[in-house]
This record gives C-alpha cells, sequence and structure tokens, in this order.
C-alpha cells in the first residue's frame, strides 16, 4: 500500500491568551526516523519557572533521539523504550537542581506504518482519529478526573468543569519508572489525526472540533481555526495542534 508512505500533515503552537511561557513542544517528521517512517511527538510540560519547558523539550529531544538510534522496528517497542529513557533523564535532572525539581512533562507519540497508527501515551494529552462522521479520542487521559469519571463517581458534562481538571496521574519524569499505553488504529480513507494538549481540549468540545476540521478547506487552515477558536473561548493555556492526512 504505497500511498500510505504519502502523509500530509500541518503543525502549530500558540502561547494563548493568559500564559506568558509556552510550555508545550512538539516534533514532526514525514521523513523516516530509525526505523520508523515518520515520527510525530506532541508534549505538554509542568513546573515552576522554566521547569515545564525544559522538561517538555528535552523529553522530545531524547526520544527523537532514541527512536533514531533504535535498531528495533517494532513501533511500541522503539516508542516505550524511547519515553522510559526520557523518563530517567528528566527525574534525574530534577533531583540534582532545586529550579527543575517537580517537573513533568506529558507525551503522545506516533508513527504511520502501512496504513497503521501505533500511538504512546502518558498524561492527558490527546491523540483523536476524526472523518466527517465522528471524533473518537484514541489515547485515555492520566487525569484525577478521567479516573472519577471511569469509577462512575462524575460524568463527562461535570467533568469537563471539575476544579480538579487539570491534575495529572501520570507524567514523564515524575517518578523513576513510568507506565506507558500503547494503542494501534486501523486508520480508513478519509480519517485525518489530531495531536494536541489540553490548551485545545480544555476550551473546545470534541464536537466542536470535528466541526471545525470538517468545515476548513486544507490541513493548514484546519489547525489555524483550531487554535483560532481556543483562543476565542478564552485561550487559558497553550495551544498545540498537530494534523496528520495519510
Amino acid at each position: 500500500m504505497e500511498e500510505w508512505n504519502v502523509l500530509k500533515t500541518f503543525s502549530l503552537t500558540d502561547i494563548g491568551r493568559t500564559r506568558q511561557i509556552n510550555q508545550d513542544y512538539m516534533y514532526t517528521s514525514e521523513q523516516p526516523c530509525g526505523k520508523l517512517p515518520n515520527l510525530f511527538i506532541v508534549a505538554d510540560g509542568m513546573g515552576g519557572h522554566n521547569a515545564g519547558d525544559y522538561a517538555a523539550k528535552v523529553t522530545v529531544e531524547t526520544v527523537v533521539e532514541r527512536v533514531a538510534a533504535s535498531s528495533e522496528s517494532d513501533p511500541v517497542a522503539v516508542l516505550g523504550h524511547a519515553i522510559a529513557v526520557a523518563n530517567s533523564l528528566i527525574h534525574r535532572r530534577a533531583s540534582e537542581s532545586a529550579e527543575l525539581e517537580g517537573m513533568g512533562t506529558t507525551v503522545v507519540a506516533a508513527a504511520c506504518v502501512d496504513g497503521c497508527l501505533y500511538v504512546a501515551n502518558v498524561g492527558d494529552s490527546r491523540l483523536y482519529v476524526v472523518n466527517r462522521r465522528e471524533i473518537r479520542q484514541i489515547t485515555k487521559d492520566h487525569s484525577l478526573v478521567e479516573e472519577m469519571v471511569r469509577m462512575g463517581g462524575i460524568d463527562r458534562s461535570q467533568a469537563r468543569n471539575h476544579p480538579d481538571k487539570n491534575i495529572i496521574t501520570r507524567a514523564v519524569g515524575v517518578n523513576e519508572t513510568v507506565e506507558v499505553d500503547f494503542f494501534t488504529v486501523e486508520l480508513r480513507e478519509g480519517d485525518l489525526v489530531l495531536m494536541c494538549t489540553d490548551g485545545l481540549t480544555n476550551m473546545l468540545e470534541d464536537e466542536e472540533i470535528r466541526m471545525i476540521l470538517s468545515g476548513a478547506r486544507d490541513i493548514v487552515e484546519k489547525a489555524q481555526e483550531l487554535v483560532k477558536a481556543a483562543n476565542e473561548n478564552g485561550g487559558k493555556d497553550n495551544i498545540t495542534v498537530v494534523l496528520i492526512e495519510p
């Protein structure tokens, strides 16, 4: 299936309307990285001063380095090992510096191989598959509120405006080891992959995201309209969007 090797992608990051610094970081490559034919990463750092953006940047750069150096061809093994190495590095540096203490980051990474999307996730940055009919969140948020929804304590509508919605239960760099979730999705014609930080999803409902993506002319306009809408709805956080058209 040669056509699957040709990806159209566009990415955008924006500081938003209220933050002084952009703690999001991303990486996109339509070209091979190590044994993977392409690689896409989004990270949302947390921590005081510059610690959050440092954690996100170093994590993304470390994942790219480890993927490029890996002799493994299994995407799950490649991504899992790379994120584990990044976790150890961030955790060690946080323990060595008072300024970086307590830092961490979300990470969602993906590679498209022969029509299948392989996804690794830690935290509450998300990956969706969107088409004209539906929007599907593939990743599962590692957040306090998501745990409450899963346990039946609150419903989805309550979760959206819950005061603790920004508390995440899993992040890269916080502990000595990190548990990574993996997902595999078979992509179909007409599917669009969206990777994003919570600066987008806290400002827009899933259906609003689908409508914006359906209404825009091309992949560039789709990304720009998502960021614009998130800012118009408050822009309370940094906003990062990566779009992939297989």
